[in-house]
């Protein structure tokens, strides 16, 4: 999942003197800030993969499992459930609660799960998906019209097959798109089996770009609910609005309304001080974590995250594709020098990371690093080897396109410590920030390297799509590998991996793949992220999480006294 940059938001007052944090609609109505507007119903697409959309989300569309505390795979029992029953081959089978209703009252069925299975295994052309992994290996699910039962077979191992059915945020409601391309449930069920590309046209159109909210929500019949809450309202640059849903059939939301406020990172600290909102994440800082500290009233939590800080390339048209200078810019970042000055003073223990697809707090950490040999040359700066390569590739003075999202002060720092450095090694970088990176400017390839930062979970098939060679250079082909990197041997490995169902045996293999990615200069791995999360003391069960579902992965457990 994508995670960085913000959208600015005005602020209004909370009408809340004592300061305890309650919103002028008092115990009706819980207020969180977020640094991204919120923009699809639909994350799963290769354009929309991000956490401003997953987020809100998480209790909207609900699945059989969730990343739960600490980030655990958590089977969400009030939708369903799901056991293996076979190793060989491996089948999982699948059953929807009988109480499960769309908010406008149709049954969750089988349409439902075959929509997920045309999007989620790329077996139909045209669908816009953030991955395949797992799915793209699974026989078609045997269900009927009204079927809430149906099993996901697999033609070989999967190692993640706990979290291989539809989980939270990807169930998506099949009336809508048949109603939108003119289907009727028959005949969209028949050309989903049928695997029909032409007959799901429109079909694949509305799910691609249908649900996407420019300026406001879609009309509400477009956008029903499957969990405790349901989308109510947007206003464009400010908020989100959610409200419970009267035909959830689990326990109630213990708030009615939680509204999601566009605040930038470095605002939330202000709105949380003057109760314009109840719930933070802002980026880590030690100004910011000491005058959150200084609050009263005020619960701060500081934690590891999945998430972490990388330099991205693009590989398919920038002068990276010559595999000498991105060894030379690997060289001249300045690794050490970002994480002494942005992140030490958070996490005093903070260094450069070795690797990417392993968190440092993870028992099989040191494990992968070894299997890998680490970040060897690029461990320690080096300009004057940066400077080699540069001129042996004939390339001194190239201008270089640093993006990311805007405004990012963190972000900001390290692009000029960047510029800095490596501009001593004969590169000309230029900072190319700007307020719609994520949705105009990387989709379209439109950088020469790219500063974010990904926010995964223990799951070893959650990156595969991040380094597996995409169909196509394009926004709807190439997944979650943004700079179109390319190579056969990691290719293979990834999927040696994915059918890797022993945990001890998975370590050697993801050491391959990241000895592989640094022999490539893939990507360049900056540091892991901590969580800084703070919080009204008159709001309970906010439970920071270090996975991709965020705080909001149970805000229908938020309650004021």
């Amino acid at each position: 999942m994508l995670v960085g940059g913000v959208l600015v938001l005005s602020a209004c007052g909370s009408g809340d003197p004592a300061g305890t944090g309650a919103v002028s609609a008092g115990a009706r109505s819980i207020t969180y800030a977020y640094e991204q507007e919120f923009h699809s119903y639909n994350n799963n697409t290769a354009a929309e993969n991000a956490t401003r959309n997953a987020g809100p989300l998480q209790r909207v569309l609900t699945g059989f499992w969730f990343y739960g505390e600490k980030g655990a795979i958590t089977p969400d029992r009030d939708f369903g459930s799901y056991a293996k029953t076979s190793d060989d081959p491996l089948t999982v089978e699948y059953t929807i609660s009988d109480k499960a209703v769309w908010s406008d009252g149709v049954p969750i069925d089988c349409d439902d799960v075959l929509l997920w299975w045309g999007f989620k295994s790329g077996k139909i052309k045209g669908f816009s998906t953030s991955g395949t992994t797992g799915v793209e290996d699974t026989r078609l699910p045997a269900c009927d019209k009204g079927g809430k039962k149906f099993s996901l077979v697999y033609d070989k191992p999967f190692a993640d097959w706990v979290a291989g059915g539809p989980g939270a945020t990807e169930l998506l409601p099949a009336h809508v798109v048949e109603r939108q391309a003119g289907l009727s449930e028959d005949e969209f069920i028949a050309a989903v089996k049928a695997r029909d590309a032409r007959r799901l046209e429109k079909a694949v159109k509305f799910f691609n770009d249908g649900w996407v909210s420019e300026v406001s929500l879609p009309p509400a019949e477009l956008i029903p609910s499957s969990g405790p809450y349901k989308l109510s309202k947007m206003d464009a640059g400010q908020s989100l609005t959610l409200v419970a849903n009267d035909r959830w059939w689990g326990a109630p939301a213990a708030t009615p309304t939680v509204i999601e406020r566009f605040i930038t990172l470095d605002e939330q600290a202000k709105a949380l001080h003057d109760r314009e909102v109840q719930i933070i994440e802002p980026q880590p800082g030690p100004n910011v974590l000491k005058e959150l500290q200084k609050l009263e009233g005020v619960k701060v939590n500081v934690a590891d995250q999945y998430t972490y800080e990388h330099l991205d390339f693009n590989v398919d048209s920038s002068p990276f594709r010559d595999k000498r200078l991105r060894q030379a810019f690997a060289k001249c970042v300045p690794r050490q020098l970002i994480v002494d000055r942005l992140i030490k003073p958070v996490a005093p223990e903070a260094k450069p990371l070795e690797i990417r697809n392993v968190a440092p707090f993870q028992a099989n950490a040191a494990a992968v690093i070894a299997a890998s040999g680490g970040a060897g040359v690029y461990a320690r700066q080096d300009i004057e080897g940066a400077r080699a390569l540069v001129a042996k590739a004939g390339r001194t003075g190239v201008q270089i396109k640093i993006g990311y999202q805007t405004p990012n002060p963190r972000r900001t720092l390290a692009v000029q410590l960047i510029i800095d450095a490596c501009n001593k090694a004969g590169f000309k970088v230029v900072d190319k920030g700007s307020e719609d990176f994520f949705g105009t400017v990387m989709p379209a390839n439109g950088y020469d390297v790219a500063l974010f930062a990904w926010s995964a979970s223990s799951l070893v098939s959650g990156w595969a799509s991040t380094y597996t060679t995409p169909k196509r250079c394009d926004g709807e082909n190439k997944g979650n590998n943004n700079g179109c990197y390319s190579s056969k041997k990691v290719d293979r490995l990834i999927r040696k991996l994915n059918a890797t169902v022993d945990l001890a045996a998975q370590d050697p293999i993801i050491g391959e793949i990241e000895k592989n990615l640094w022999a490539d200069v893939a990507t360049i791995p900056l540091f892991q992220h901590s969580s800084l999360t703070a919080w009204a003391e008159a709001i309970h069960n906010v439970v920071p999480n270090p996975a991709q579902s965020t705080i909001t992965w149970n805000m229908d457990k938020w309650s004021l006294l």
